[in-house]
């Protein structure tokens, strides 16, 4: 009875917070399924590269700051936290900042047909990567099942992303917060390399770069998962819903994609485009950028411009479908009805969905206005 209750209490005791970057890699390098390594609060330089851990999915590994209300902080060399090949990890609560590649990077390990599955990004600060070239906030390759939430991302590499993904799958980005530059930084989040069936919900862009959203986008085709193989896309099946995206050059880039909706978003002062339809890789067997949606959106803009949608050629405008968006030129309401490549049905031009203090980014319409069940506040529950 006695070795029985010792052995409970063993169980139950929390794991002891490390306070050294080398006791935490050493610790986690050897976790077991159902693990949770913990790193105390404070500042800590290097980096941690983690191979071929994994957890289960009902018993995945944590790797966590101790204190969720001061998470430590890792300033990276080339990176802070690389993961290749682990399954059923989860990360929160660490601020990762100052890499000079990228701040967190998680990838298959190079096998291309067998994706990393079952990661689970929570709380995370990722700010201050690069500064210059194509280096991401979070950069993903080959992950399957995954999800990312309540995570902030801040300044991110001039030619990089906030969350990049190549070759991913069945993940779910939700609750997170992208701040860069409306010329600075590629994107917020971007989704290629035949990436497909991502959520991105009740995010928030602020100036996220100059594609807000790049859905699809241009990829070696040595990349492409799964196998290296593409299926003729750079993403398909992306749902970008109950979404606020302030700034940017273009709010939402639809390339070389095939399927993709944007629903119950709100779309605010894009300076150059709020959408734009492209093609950027052109090898044979590649379907033409389609099939996108459009629905119950807020897109209010102050020059008339950005109303109309930026189209390439080799694309499919005909095949997207617009319904229900409210567009406003807050600075000229006669310029407000966008000139669309299909028919929109039932949408509103030029009437104020009265946003409540823009100035301050608060993006809500009046609950008793023409807007009230449009854009991100009106996002269905799930």
């Amino acid at each position: 009875m006695h070795h029985l209750l010792l052995a409970i209490l063993l169980i139950l005791q929390p794991a002891k917070p490390l306070d050294s970057l080398d006791a935490f890699r050493r610790a986690a390098m050897s976790a077991k399924p159902g693990d949770r390594v913990l790193l105390a609060p404070g500042n800590y330089e290097g980096s941690i590269w983690l191979e071929s851990l994994k957890g289960t999915e009902q018993k995945p590994i944590v790797l966590a700051g101790a204190d969720p209300a001061n998470p430590p902080t890792i300033t990276g060399k080339s990176e802070c936290l690389h993961l290749a090949a682990c399954h059923w990890i989860t990360i929160e609560h660490l601020t990762l900042k100052g890499a000079s590649g990228n701040g967190l990077n998680i990838d298959d390990g190079g096998k291309l047909d067998q994706p990393a599955q079952g990661v689970t990004l929570r709380a995370l600060k990722v700010h201050d990567i690069g500064p210059t070239g194509n280096c991401d906030g979070i950069k993903l390759s080959g992950l399957a099942g995954f999800i990312i939430e309540d995570c902030t991302i801040e300044r991110w590499g001039k030619g990089g992303s906030g969350i990049d993904m190549v070759g991913c799958r069945d993940g779910v980005i939700r609750n997170c917060s992208l701040t860069h530059g409306d010329t600075d930084g590629s994107n917020g989040i971007q989704t290629k390399g035949g990436t497909q069936r991502i959520s991105i919900r009740q995010c928030r862009f602020e100036h996220a770069g100059r594609r807000a959203l790049n859905i699809g986008g241009s990829t070696g085709l040595q990349f492409f998962r799964p196998g290296g193989k593409h299926g003729g896309f750079e993403a398909k099946d992306i749902t970008v819903e109950g979404c606020t995206i302030i700034g940017s050059e273009a709010a939402l880039a639809f390339v070389g994609v095939d399927g993709a909706i944007a629903r119950f978003n709100t779309i605010y002062h894009p300076t150059r485009w709020a959408i734009r339809i492209l093609q950027e890789t052109r090898e044979p067997g590649f379907v033409p950028s389609r099939r996108g949606t459009l629905a119950d959106n807020i897109i209010v803009f102050d020059i008339p411009t950005a109303k109309e949608p930026n189209i390439g050629d080799a694309t499919e405008p005909s095949s997207f479908t617009f319904e229900r968006n409210l567009w406003y030129c807050d600075t000229d309401t006669s310029q407000s009805k966008p000139t669309l490549p299909a028919k929109e049905t039932g949408g509103i031009y030029g009437q104020d969905p009265k946003l409540k203090d823009p100035a301050r980014g608060d993006l809500t319409p009046a609950p008793d206005g023409i807007a009230a069940r449009t854009g991100a506040t009106a996002l269905p529950a799930q």
